[in-house]
């Protein structure tokens, strides 16, 4: 068995003039949690919906669980899109029934799994009610509940905590990190960068349908690193500044009651080691970390260097 459940190979998609996926290729390895990025009309929603087979690529081939990417498939993908889609009319409990027969479950199946669903989820007063009548993180998840509900092997969220309240949002992340922990692979698009560093095992950034970054999370956030390093100390009864190598360099510092919280800056060639030992010569050292980079200053920095390259062109 391959270790990736799905493979893209240079997929091309084309609305009349405009190339939505331009040669794109990427592997998502089973049970992970995957991160597809990019600012809006990156491509990432075209990409989506290839998988879904709403639309098939101009070339290119996907391969699903080692087979090329067929309608048999569909049963093992869960797909919860951004612009949600529920029949306002329809009493709650009516149309999650309908939906899990959709999705191949009995009805006696579909209501037994339903009702633990809602109940996990606070929403089992709500069976009778009609869809119009939800609030909006009511319908969403209701949306959710259906998209899970006949255990998909492989499931696609775009956009989950749109809408939601941190409480909710945070009951969201358990739940898919605990599909994951159940065997589920998972991909995960959304802006927001924090929600990519808890969850996301890796990612890949579409800008002007093309990947222009992919990678391990933290692997991505090392190659974004600027060998700026922590330090929070007690505050030594001289200047600091003149025990630092003349190479190394403040970035900020602030003192808090004979505490100095430093950001400094060592080259390349120097090693951390030696800002720790200058510091442990003269003073008790509190903290000590290297600063990495958020993911939402990776995405920022790739996609402007991205398009100054393309204007330099």
């Amino acid at each position: 068995m391959s270790t990736n459940i799905l493979e893209a190979k240079n997929i091309v998609k084309k609305y009349a003039e405009h190339v939505a996926l331009d040669d794109v290729s990427l592997s998502i390895k089973r049970n992970t949690i995957f991160g597809m990025l990019g600012p809006n009309g990156a491509g990432k929603t075209s990409f989506i919906r290839i998988i879904n087979q709403i639309t098939a690529p101009d070339s290119g081939i996907i391969t699903f669980d080692g087979a090329p990417l067929n309608k048999k498939h569909i049963t093992q993908i869960g797909y919860l899109p951004e612009e949600r889609g529920l029949y306002k009319k329809m009493k709650v409990g009516e149309q999650a029934i309908y939906l899990s027969q959709l999705k191949g479950l009995t009805r006696h199946e579909a209501i037994k799994r339903l009702k633990i669903w809602f109940q996990k989820f606070e929403v089992e007063g709500w069976w009778n009610k009609r869809v119009e009548e939800l609030s909006k993180g009511m319908q969403q998840k209701i949306q959710f509940i259906v998209t899970v509900i006949h255990e998909p092997q492989f499931l696609i969220f775009d956009e989950p905590f749109s809408g939601f309240d941190p409480i909710n949002v945070d009951l969201l992340k358990d739940e898919i990190l605990l599909l994951k922990e159940n065997g589920a692979t998972i991909i995960f698009s959304t802006h927001n960068m924090s929600s990519v560093e808890e969850i996301c095992d890796e990612i890949a950034l579409l800008n002007k349908s093309k990947i222009i970054l992919e990678g391990e999370v933290n692997e991505v956030k090392n190659r974004f690193k600027s060998n700026i390093y922590n330090l929070e100390i007690e505050t030594p009864a001289f200047d600091i500044k003149t025990i630092i190598p003349e190479d190394f360099s403040f970035v900020t510092s602030e003192e808090d009651h004979n505490i100095s919280r430093l950001h400094i800056r060592i080259p390349k060639e120097r090693s951390s080691n030696e800002l720790l030992k200058i510091f442990l010569d003269h003073t008790t050292i509190h903290k000590f970390n290297e600063i990495l980079p958020t993911m939402n200053e990776v995405f920022i920095s790739s996609i402007k260097s991205k398009n100054n390259a393309n204007l330099e062109m």
